[in-house]
């Protein structure tokens, strides 16, 4: 299951890693609400299939032992015992993760990260979320939440985010940040008639990411110019990347990732001038993931199988 601020997404993942079946609820704000759907989505499930455990991914800090949810900024859960207390409601075994860290491992698994030694997954969707995996096993930090790659600094005194600092990488690469950047074009050439332009008729909160995506795949010359500017903002942040971490590949997910002919080899091209020593080392490679924005269903399922072969272990920890 992949529990979003907006919706929980659940599927039944076979052994191969391909989802067999799909459930969807809209987010409830209140946590036993949302626990209460949570549960209802299980047993919608085990109604037509054999389920034999849960792996929750989260947007929001899990703790360690993956029981408990210490913060989610778009959910309802503060130092939570949420594996504990879907187990009560459902009678089966539930697993917590990071999402991203799901949709990392649902794409090593599975996907297009198989067998790399040291792999990083960018999702890009509301915000940015990033899973880094050594050897396979998910690096978490000292504390359990690295890496944070979202809120690095690319633009110092840039774009207010609601973390609190200014500039941060998510503000320009995005969903939320393709609709921003639209908006922007549409001001600074208000006269000119485009589909943008006609499909939100001067209202930017109609603006959205997807709306854009659409209208750049119909030739609207913004929502095209937008779309250079995610592929400009991402190459910026992947250089970063590569540099700290020197990844074998990495994988942009996410909802965004949906929209990839449309921004991602022109990212690749620019990425491979930004790096450190660019034309002096090997390049990471780049892909889509395989599994789209399905990949943290996917990596939940393969965890929660983890889980039930070594009861009360850790799985894929180390720092």
């Amino acid at each position: 299951m992949d529990v979003g601020g907006t919706s929980v997404r659940a599927g039944v993942v076979d052994e191969h890693g391909s989802l067999m079946d799909t459930a969807r609820v809209g987010t409830p704000g209140e946590e036993d609400a949302l626990e209460d759907a949570i549960a209802g989505v299980v047993e919608d499930l085990r109604n037509r299939h054999d389920v034999s455990g849960v792996g929750l991914a989260v947007a929001g800090f899990v703790a360690k032992d993956r029981r408990t949810v210490m913060f989610a900024p778009h959910l309802s859960w503060r130092a939570a015992p949420v594996a504990e207390r879907i187990e009560k409601r459902v009678g089966l075994p539930v697993t917590l993760e990071h999402d991203v860290n799901a949709a990392a491992v649902g794409e090593y698994r599975f996907g297009a990260a198989r067998g790399a030694h040291v792999a990083a997954l960018i999702a890009l969707g509301t915000g940015i979320g990033a899973g880094l995996l050594l050897d396979g096993k998910i690096y978490r930090g000292a504390h359990g939440v690295a890496p944070e790659l979202g809120h690095l600094t690319v633009v110092p005194g840039g774009r207010p985010c609601p973390c609190g600092k200014y500039g941060c990488w998510e503000r320009y690469c995005s969903g939320t940040a393709l609709a921003a950047t639209a908006v922007e074009l549409l001001a600074r050439h208000p006269g000119r008639s485009t589909v943008l332009a006609r499909e939100t008729r001067g209202d930017p909160g109609s603006v959205t990411g997807r709306r854009v995506a659409g209208a750049a795949r119909d030739g609207d010359p913004i929502a095209q110019r937008a779309m250079t500017e995610l592929a400009k903002w991402l190459a910026e942040g992947l250089a970063l990347v590569a540099d700290v971490f020197d990844p074998e590949i990495i994988v942009i997910g996410g909802g965004v990732s949906e929209s990839a002919p449309l921004f991602l080899d022109e990212a690749r091209e620019r990425y491979a001038g930004k790096i450190t020593g660019a034309g002096h080392r090997p390049l990471a490679r780049i892909r889509a993931a395989h599994h789209g924005d399905d990949s943290a269903i996917v990596g939940a399922a393969a965890l929660a199988v983890d889980a039930a072969k070594a009861p009360g272990a850790e799985v894929g920890v180390t720092g």
